[in-house]
């Protein structure tokens, strides 16, 4: 069995098309088999909402009356600084750029209350922030300073921009130490007090695609409450990393680069972070529509947490100093959303920074724009740099 994309097009269009997320499609696997489930469904959504620290956001700005030219000068939007190299009216802001007065770690650990990813936020949810900047002034932009409240509506365009997204597989973060450590992974408390996870696990995207069949450049997905693009493999992409049952990596492996009109996005998908002792983050919402192009793709999207392992990695030695070596252990997702692993015959309290709940709503929302044919489907332009093999 063999299907196209326009196929499916043409079905979502017709109001016929059957769409199940990839908690549902679970079930209905277990059911009716690969072959039978491949024949029925269409297409399989899927969902994340978790801290993506290398998420930001370019402006192109209306030029005052008296034109300037922001590139070599400074920008800042409520105190954070944004990057003016680009050009006369372009900008971007980094989810973790933090204002220059703040403490930082001065006093560690830090709160960080403040930074991009807030900005970001605010500017979503419709409020104005200032901007305050300065330029050294040219014949053609003579203006050298400016202050102004602006919004998105000040803006030519607004555009979420993510060098790396949707981390296929990652890290479950323990500390071994005596004393307590503050990471972008949370707090973790000494002698193995708790493991912390980021992953939606059977739901999340790149898990569903692990050998990157339908998922590439020009995939247009749920970004941040509207649409969006993947652009590129994201920053730090390893399509090499170890392999299990299914190809689903077991390590930390594929990333996407990803891209979307934030004037189309809301703060309920997009919200700021503040993480004790490490800085500013921000949680994207994302969701993307996987294709059941074969069997071979059916198979892949009936992943369940009880299939996906990941690595246990000491984060007071082993992650901080690259000092390398095996993983502690090797767990399942099943036994981390249980509540507590076993490790090193001590009974470890799990947390996940990836809300499942939040995933299982954006791919429900996804599921339901595609079955009111208000979201098609894009063939990909080109692959993601590829997984060699399979099955291990």
């Amino acid at each position: 069995m063999i299907r196209t994309i326009e196929e499916i097009n043409r079905k979502i269009k017709e109001g016929r098309a059957v769409v199940y997320t990839a908690e549902e499609i679970i079930e209905v696997v277990r059911h009716k088999g690969v072959a039978r489930a491949a024949q029925e469904v269409d297409v399989v959504t899927t969902g994340t909402f978790s801290p993506m620290c290398s998420s930001g956001a370019y402006f192109n700005l209306k030029q005052p009356k008296t034109k300037m030219k922001l590139g070599g000068g400074t920008a800042y939007l409520d105190d954070v600084p944004a990057y003016t190299g680009f050009a006369a009216a372009d900008i971007y802001l980094g989810a973790n750029a933090l204002p220059d007065h703040a403490p930082r770690n001065t006093r560690h650990p830090g709160d960080f209350s403040f930074g991009g990813a807030h900005v970001i936020e605010a500017l979503v949810s419709g409020r104005k922030v200032t901007l305050n900047a300065t330029a050294y002034g040219t014949d053609c932009y003579p203006a050298r300073s400016r202050e102004q409240e602006i919004g998105l509506e000040d803006m030519n365009d607004a555009v979420l921009f993510n060098p790396r997204n949707c981390y296929q597989n990652y890290n479950v973060a323990v500390n071994v130490s005596d004393r307590t450590l503050y990471t972008y992974m949370g707090i973790l408390r000494p002698l193995l007090g708790n493991a912390n996870y980021c992953s939606a696990g059977q739901l999340s995207p790149l898990l569903n695609d692990p050998l990157y069949r339908t998922i590439g450049i020009g995939t247009r997905i749920f970004l941040g409450g509207g649409i969006g693009y993947v652009v590129w493999p994201g920053t730090q992409h390893n399509p090499a990393a170890p392999r299990g049952s299914k190809g689903v990596p077991i390590r930390p492996s594929g990333t996407l680069a990803l891209i979307g009109d934030l004037k189309g996005m809301n703060s309920q998908w997009l919200r700021a972070v503040s993480m004790t002792g490490y800085g500013v983050s921000i949680s994207v919402g994302v969701g993307i529509p996987i294709p059941i192009l074969d069997e071979g793709v059916m198979e892949h999207v009936s992943v369940t947490d009880e299939d996906i392992l990941a690595p246990v990695i000491d984060y007071s030695h082993q992650y901080p100093y690259s000092a390398g070596g095996e993983p502690l252990a090797q767990v399942t997702y099943a036994q981390l959303k249980s509540g507590a692993i076993q490790l090193n015959g001590k009974t470890v309290p799990t947390g996940g920074f990836s809300s499942y709940s939040k995933a299982h709503e954006i791919a429900q929302l996804l599921k339901s724009w595609i079955g009111q044919g208000t979201f098609l489907l894009t063939q990909k332009s080109a692959d993601l740099p590829g997984a060699e093999g399979g099955d291990a």
